[in-house]
């Protein structure tokens, strides 16, 4: 079971995991609940910014991610579901780290959903889970698209098709597969929920 504590304007999960674990309905629901709410954003350095546009350096991060197969949306919703099962029941997390990262997998199994790791949980001190991995990412440079709105497949691919024209007007290339960011629960008002689009720079 899970149960949610609430102490001033702050949120805490208190997880055990009860006959082979939490329903991924109840884990998705939550971890969604949890991006409004006592969140800590990932860093980054700003290197430049033209309105909605920007370039960013991002430190190396380590990220808990999954690959869930079937249509984005509910696949990223699953796979945030798992991710949350795993930070908070498991690894003892506290709080969300914003945004929710999803992109395609690498040989087009499933749609990839990854959370970055709080700065004081050490990867090699988490027991394994099935289904979800830790990996390293490397330092990166980013075009990032930042907008409101919808972040449906269209909207989504609409501003993706945006932030390359604005690339490629700045003589930017690509150096990897385009990835979606999500700051908000999908029962925040679209006028109010933040999202990004992010393509990885070539050096």
């Amino acid at each position: 079971m899970i149960a949610i504590e609430f102490e001033g304007d702050s949120m805490h999960l208190n997880a055990k995991m009860i006959g082979g674990g939490v329903a991924a309905a109840v884990a998705t629901g939550i971890g969604y609940l949890l991006l409004s709410r006592d969140e800590q954003p990932a860093s980054f350095r700003t290197v430049s910014r033209e309105g909605a546009f920007s370039i960013r350096d991002y430190p190396p991060l380590w990220v808990a991610e999954t690959v869930i197969e079937g249509m984005r949306e509910s696949a990223v919703a699953l796979g945030l579901g798992k991710l949350a099962e795993f930070l908070f029941g498991k690894a003892g997390a506290k709080r969300m780290t914003v945004p929710v990262l999803a992109d395609g997998d690498e040989d087009g199994r499933g749609w990839r959903t990854r959370l970055v790791m709080p700065a004081r949980m050490r990867p090699e001190d988490l027991a394994p889970e099935e289904g979800v991995s830790l990996r390293a990412l490397p330092p990166r440079r980013i075009a990032a698209l930042r907008f409101t709105g919808d972040s449906d497949d269209r909207a989504l691919g609409t501003h993706e098709a945006e932030l390359r024209r604005w690339m490629a007007t700045h003589g930017l290339r690509a150096s990897g597969p385009v990835e979606h960011a999500f700051y908000n629960s999908p029962l925040t008002p679209a006028a109010l929920r933040r999202s990004e689009v992010l393509i990885p720079l070539a050096a």
